[in-house]
């Protein structure tokens, strides 16, 4: 479960100030599927980066029970210099992993090769994509964020991607960002409409997707 309580986060951006939350209260239930919709700048990806712990809110309070992953599909966590396996075993110790068992198991799953072996910085986009989603299905955390991932390679490694993430899903909770309402309705039951700073947040995901869709045409 993540609680919100009186959570404010706002920033300066070229002098002006921006909104992301203002006196927000809202509970993500243990095991729930969310949906997060939001307008383009709403702040769905700061939203995740505050769900974390990544980044702190302004003012207010968020409290988590449960492990709580990092943004499925952001690579930020990642060091350019280091390898794929380097990075692995990081990660790895930061959240109290076994580093071997980890690193085995994004070397096979990521089907990298010898590029898992190279420094970060010369992955392409895609090959960033399999290492953050490789790391993230191989650690085992009550709540997964997700930010909006594209499933990437050939379509035996998509279909297996697909296959791991569900098997995960019906063991965990997540909050779950796509500009899909479609894919958001097929995999939520819950959503979560964040809006000039406001998180209204439905245990019915059809609402929340009305709701995001009347404000996209207002």
């Amino acid at each position: 479960m993540i609680t919100l309580k009186d959570m404010t986060k706002y920033f300066y951006l070229r002098g002006h100030k921006k909104v992301i939350a203002e006196s927000v209260n809202v509970i993500f239930p243990t095991g729930a599927s969310v949906g997060l919709l939001g307008r383009n700048g709403a702040g769905k990806s700061t939203l995740l980066k505050l769900l974390a712990g990544t980044s702190k809110p302004t003012s207010g309070k968020i409290i988590r029970q449960g492990t709580i992953s990092y943004p499925v599909g952001f690579s930020g966590s990642f060091h350019p210099d280091l390898t794929g396996t380097q990075n692995t075993r990081f990660i790895a110790r930061i959240y109290g992993a076994d580093t071997d068992t980890l690193v085995d198991y994004v070397q096979d799953f990521t089907e990298l090769g010898s590029q898992f072996h190279a420094p970060y910085r010369s992955y392409s986009s895609g090959m960033r994509s399999r290492l953050a989603f490789g790391v993230s299905m191989g650690l085992k955390f009550n709540t997964y964020l997700i930010d909006e991932i594209t499933a990437v390679g050939d379509a035996a490694f998509k279909r297996k991607s697909r296959q791991v993430f569900n098997e995960r899903m019906k063991v965990a909770g997540f909050v779950f960002v796509s500009h899909s309402d479609e894919l958001v309705r097929q995999m939520c039951t819950a959503g979560a409409v964040i809006e000039r700073g406001e998180l209204r947040y439905f245990d019915d995901v059809n609402e929340a997707i009305e709701l995001h869709k009347y404000n996209m045409q207002a």
